[in-house]
């Protein structure tokens, strides 16, 4: 996947870039961070132009992004029919609203480019809570300015050196990912623990 994903980005330089973000945005698995590392890295050789290849890598994500946001509002009306028969799962729905209301804009611009693995669950998310589509398409942006920037930029800066700076990035957001569930778990476990403890005394 890896090896043909970098082929295309060699035959059709920019073009494939944008589809890339635009799909990886949309949970589709591509290397994309990968991608944009290497657009970088040939920018830096001559064989693409560097403000071409960001700007393509920016527009696809922005655009995926926002896709996926779509997605997720459409399906919030069936989602909702079916929480709100339970009042358990109809609560669930409220505090998640308010959730995304009070750290929708962090984790959204967040999960651009810190740990991107969660960006296009996000995206879905969002939608569905929903977080008002300006303010998601405002800091999905500013954070895909980050990613784009970081990848593209690093790859045209270390472009002799790319194969070591994919697996250093690729090895730090796994790291932050597996941190960020790890986390939510734990929370999940304790909320669900400590209530029937509680009973017991």
């Amino acid at each position: 996947m890896t090896a043909t994903a970098l082929a295309l980005l060699t035959q059709y330089g920019a073009v494939i870039l944008f589809a890339a973000t635009f799909l990886s945005c949309l949970a589709v698995p591509i290397p994309t961070s990968l991608m944009m590392l290497a657009g970088g890295s040939f920018a830096a050789t001559g064989d693409l132009v560097l403000w071409q290849t960001a700007l393509a890598a920016l527009i696809g994500a922005i655009v995926g992004d926002n896709v996926g946001y779509l997605i997720g509002r459409r399906a919030n009306s069936r989602l909702n029919t079916w929480l709100s028969r339970k009042p358990g799962r109809q609560s669930l729905r409220v505090r998640a609203e308010r959730y995304m209301e009070k750290w929708g804009d962090a984790g959204v611009f967040l999960s651009r480019w810190l740990v991107s693995p969660l960006g296009p669950y996000v995206n879905f998310g969002a939608g569905m809570a929903p977080l008002d589509h300006g303010r998601f398409a405002l800091w999905a942006a500013l954070g895909e300015c980050v990613w784009v920037g970081v990848y593209v930029g690093l790859g045209y800066t270390f472009s002799d050196q790319m194969t070591q700076v994919a697996s250093v990035l690729g090895n730090a957001s796994g790291f932050l990912v597996g941190a960020l569930v790890t986390l939510g778990l734990g929370r999940w476990l304790w909320t669900r623990v400590t209530p029937s403890s509680v009973d017991r005394v």
